[in-house]
């Protein structure tokens, strides 16, 4: 008998590597979101998603999406309306988030809102494309955890689901309203030349969703520190694959690098940082790793590239632990002068 901790880890780090597979052998458009999504998708202990759950998943991811494209237009004709749209849609995916427990549907609302209008600014057909991969990239991942489950099952937990925390009152509000100032100006950056960009809205949107449930006085270890972590690994990776450069070699690497992510994950592999601090390390290297492999195809500079991109990374990582820190610290000044007004009134 296996303990339950080696099988999900085995069972999330096999996911990712075949669905990584998959998406590189059959040419994919945007392979690496497919390990991404296997990612979120998989790493909760719980059964696959049911062929019913996947098509509902399917439609929600049109829907978002398809709205992205309606967006597109009104950014070229006018923009300032489209901004508030997007700055609202943004601050309702949060909402979602937060305060339903919609992970999922929340992060691919905040796609829709942000990367198919970016990716419909340099052309139409290269947002249909990114929808087009959105779509593989999540069918992939389900398909590869139906293959992968029976070797590590989980009896215990076949009727039930692990859902995502909620926060309840005025706190969904404000975090909402954070995850907002987070994302948007990064996005609106990302407008003026969106294929330099779009890595780092996926990344940007990520990483909002981090930011919504860290405390403040771990905003800087689980935001940054996961960042840098996870571009000390691309590098390992780039160059652990560079020995021998082939698509079998790169399944191995990424199941030998997905067991210790996994392990970390799950508290297999003692660690001092949180599941979701590993969870950001994973999701950024592959962000990091996927557009390297593309452009090594290409003939592009890969290393030059790669410096931007992570560059960018760190810069709205940065970014986004300042507007942590600086608005609830906004927040707890307006509270202790509340209290401090209320009373004042209470002592006359």
């Amino acid at each position: 008998m296996m303990a339950i901790g080696a099988k999900r880890t085995f069972r999330l780090s096999s996911v990712v590597a075949l669905s990584l597979a998959f998406a590189y052998g059959l040419g994919l458009p945007l392979p690496f979101l497919a390990p991404l999504f296997a990612i979120l998708l998989t790493a909760a202990p719980a059964p696959p998603m049911r062929l019913r759950g996947l098509l509902g998943l399917i439609l929600v991811v049109m829907i978002t999406s398809g709205v992205g494209l309606l967006l597109i237009p009104i950014l070229t004709e006018y923009p300032l309306s489209a901004v508030l749209v997007i700055a609202a849609g943004i601050y309702l995916s949060t909402l979602v988030t937060v305060g339903l427990g919609k992970g999922l549907i929340g992060t691919f609302l905040a796609i829709g809102f942000t990367l198919i209008p970016a990716a419909g600014l340099v052309g139409y057909s290269l947002a249909v494309a990114v929808i087009k991969a959105l779509l593989l990239g999540i069918a992939l991942a389900i398909v590869c955890h139906w293959i992968v489950y029976p070797l590590y099952p989980e009896e215990a937990i076949r009727e039930s689901r692990v859902r995502s925390p909620t926060v309840g009152g005025g706190s969904a509000y404000w975090i909402a309203l954070r995850a907002t100032l987070i994302i948007l100006p990064p996005v609106l950056m990302a407008f003026s030349n969106p294929s330099l960009y779009l890595q780092t809205i996926m990344k940007t949107v990520l990483l909002a969703q981090q930011g919504s449930v860290v405390s403040v006085r771990a905003a800087g270890r689980e935001l940054l520190g996961s960042t840098f972590l996870a571009g000390c690994f691309a590098i390992l990776f780039w160059f652990a694959l560079k020995i021998w450069p082939s698509l079998w070699m790169f399944f191995l690497w990424m199941l030998l690098f997905g067991i210790y992510y996994a392990g970390k994950l799950y508290g297999v592999i003692a660690s001092r940082f949180t599941p979701s601090f590993w969870q950001n390390v994973v999701v950024t290297m592959l962000i990091l790793l996927g557009p390297a492999v593309q452009d090594s195809v290409a003939g592009k500079d890969v290393y030059k590239a790669f410096a931007v991109r992570f560059s960018l990374f760190v810069a709205v990582t940065l970014y986004a632990w300042i507007t942590v820190v600086a608005l609830e610290r906004l927040r707890a000044r307006r509270h202790d002068r509340m209290g401090a007004l209320q009373a004042t009134v209470e002592t006359r």
